[in-house]
């Protein structure tokens, strides 16, 4: 339930930034919120990309971050330190929060979702 839960926040946050900049696009160009919302409602994905790119915009080309969303989880990684007592390097695994800009998507999105679930359980 949670990969399942992650996977449509993340399918949902690329609908809605697509329906964002169409919405606001068309509000730049002098048209109501009631014009707006009607023009977009109902539009594929394929239209609503189309109305972008006779704009301009390819909506392909946007970060990943502002389609996507943003990813916050802790990941393990390797610190070199000191031992006085030994006086020699020692290396430690510390947890650290990471900050990803560049989550996947699809089939791909939900095995990341997997791994990561397991690996924090341990």
């Amino acid at each position: 339930m949670v990969v399942d839960y992650f996977r449509w926040r993340n399918e949902d946050a690329n609908r809605n930034t697509l329906n964002a900049h169409c919405y606001w696009q068309l509000r730049k160009e002098g048209k109501s919120q009631n014009e707006t919302t009607s023009f977009i409602e109902g539009k594929s994905l394929a239209d609503k990309e189309a109305l972008l790119q006779s704009r301009d915009i390819n909506f392909k080309t946007l970060p990943l971050w502002q389609k996507r969303g943003t990813g916050l989880y802790m990941v393990e990684e390797e610190k070199i330190g000191f031992n006085p007592k030994e006086k020699k390097e020692v290396i430690s695994t510390r947890k650290v929060l990471k900050t990803d800009y560049e989550l996947p998507q699809g089939d791909t999105y939900s095995e990341f979702l997997w791994h990561l679930i397991s690996s924090q359980s341990t």
